[in-house]
């Protein structure tokens, strides 16, 4: 397996001339990326970095982050992006956790870096001006140097993620250049990418996601079009001035994008294949998706920062729910719920919880000095992803959340995500996040926040929910209109904020609405 330093010269010997990085209008071959890369590395001698090093961004997706990220490859440094929008905090954790050398910021993240209490002890490298660092970005890639030789081979540590920490501290997920050049490969032949293909490079470079379309972009021929921070006016301005051929995106930023007022009148027609993964995608905006891009392949990934990818379903619209069946590097399994062993099998169509062989190509191999978190998640040579889910009559896997998410009420197992897909479907319902809330006599009842654009009651509601053929007991038994559903920066439901009451009740209800 080759390094991916390796593997960039010989995507920059392959194709020179094409373009490689898009941002505004900046313009980059892959020639002119690896001379730029070259430069970096040679100022990363300059500044003291070695090989080993931990080297921490708090960068939005611009042409430095992605040059960044290139540029360790080729050293041998492990970068370790982290969330732009990172308290002073969070980032000390992470600066203490990775043990870090250095760290790269922008304007957005400035304060962040000023209040923390342990960046002041790290090289601190600069992406826009007007800072009192020695030395800035702009300042390491000015000039030449020689190209770049990779220095280390494919078992060294490539890169760093960080969980998002909804419930608990985050984990680091360290992850080595072969596992990372893998999950590329993967990436590609799993949404059937051909040469020359352009991509909208929004999702986040501290996810997985957004690392993966950066990779695979390399190893095609292809063009990675950058959007700082996500907008879907400007999302939909670049698909039509940029010609993007593929989208690879969570549900939330699908959502956002069709709904928005310049979607209709957006030439979106160079886009041929859709991906989706982080989250799964009710069928209201699956059908709406399907019906409005008429995409050649729509595809369903489902996976994470540890095993890249877990399962792949092709053609996501013909059987709403599933996420089919196990990548090319991977075998799945679904457990009984708190099983003590691999071989305590659920049987088909009962949920439980969807484990991942760790000898995949693309795994890791455990969290970043975190044992406890490696004696919770990873047994008997298998990863236990906190997922739940069943497989159904045709060997196909359906997640329907998560092991915390489930819902117990009156003795009875309820998934979330069945809920919401079924409220999906009707017209008035924007958006939607299904819970459980404590109740005395049932433990917890089934209770629905939903974003509404047109008037409907909770009565249209659960008559809806009624006649689509819910069971009884899944019929949630309290609606909460609400302005909007939380989510993670990358897209995640929020579900421990509606749990706990942190959420804005509904000021403007549509006009006419109950």
């Amino acid at each position: 397996m080759l390094d991916l330093g390796s593997s960039f010269v010989a995507s920059a010997s392959r194709d020179p001339n094409v373009i490689a990085l898009v941002d505004g209008d900046l313009r980059l071959t892959y020639r002119q990326w690896y001379e730029k890369i070259s430069v970096l590395v040679a100022s990363f001698d300059q500044v003291g970095l070695k090989p080993g090093d931990h080297v921490i961004t708090l960068l939005q997706n611009r042409w430095e982050a992605a040059t960044l990220h290139w540029a360790c490859q080729f050293a041998g440094i492990v970068i370790t992006p982290i969330n732009w929008r990172a308290k002073a905090d969070e980032l000390d954790f992470c600066i203490e956790n990775s043990e870090a050398s250095a760290l790269f910021y922008q304007d957005v993240s400035a304060e962040a870096v000023r209040q923390s209490s342990r960046a002041g002890q790290l090289r601190r490298f600069p992406v826009d001006p007007g800072t009192s660092e020695a030395i800035s970005f702009a300042e390491m890639i000015e000039g030449s140097a020689p190209d770049a030789e990779p220095r280390v081979g494919a078992d060294a540590w490539s890169i760093m993620l960080y969980t998002s920490g909804t419930t608990s501290r985050p984990k680091g997920v360290p992850r080595r250049h072969r596992a990372e050049r893998a999950a590329a490969i993967a990436h590609v032949a799993q949404n059937l990418y051909g040469r020359g293909e352009r991509t909208l490079g929004v999702m986040p470079l501290y996810h997985t996601m957004g690392v993966r379309s950066l990779l695979a972009m390399s190893l095609i021929g292809g063009t990675f079009i950058c959007l700082p921070r996500y907008d879907s006016r400007q999302a939909l301005a670049l698909i039509e001035k940029e010609m993007v051929s593929n989208l690879y995106l969570v549900p939330t930023l699908y959502h956002d994008l069709v709904h928005h007022d310049a979607f209709a009148a957006t030439d979106v027609s160079s886009v041929r294949k859709l991906g989706f993964a982080g989250a799964s995608m009710t069928d209201g905006l699956l059908k709406k998706l399907n019906e409005t891009f008429r995409p050649e392949l729509f595809v369903n990934h489902y996976g994470s920062s540890e095993i890249y990818t877990f399962t792949i379903d092709q053609n996501a619209p013909a059987k709403p729910g599933s996420a089919g069946k196990a990548g090319i590097n991977q075998h799945i399994k679904v457990v009984r719920i708190d099983a003590r062993s691999v071989a305590e099998l659920a049987a088909v169509g009962e949920e439980g919880e969807i484990i991942a062989l760790l000898a995949s190509d693309e795994a890791f191999e455990g969290y970043w000095r975190r044992p406890e978190a490696d004696s919770r998640a990873l047994r008997e040579g298998w990863y236990f992803t906190g997922d739940t889910g069943f497989v159904d009559l045709d060997g196909d896997l359906h997640v329907t959340g998560r092991v915390d998410d489930m819902i117990i009420t009156g003795g009875e197992n309820v998934s979330p995500v069945e809920i919401e897909s079924c409220l999906s479907l009707h017209p008035a319902v924007s958006e939607v996040a299904v819970v459980g809330i404590a109740d005395e006599k049932w433990g917890k009842i089934v209770a629905a926040f939903v974003k509404r654009n047109k008037p409907v009651s909770e009565a249209e509601l659960e008559q809806f929910c009624r006649t689509s053929g819910l069971a009884n007991f899944k019929r949630p038994r309290r609606y909460v209109f609400v302005d909007g559903i939380p989510k993670s920066p990358v897209g995640k439901l929020l579900r421990r904020l509606l749990v706990a009451g942190e959420y804005e009740t509904e000021r403007l209800p549509p006009a006419g609405a109950a």
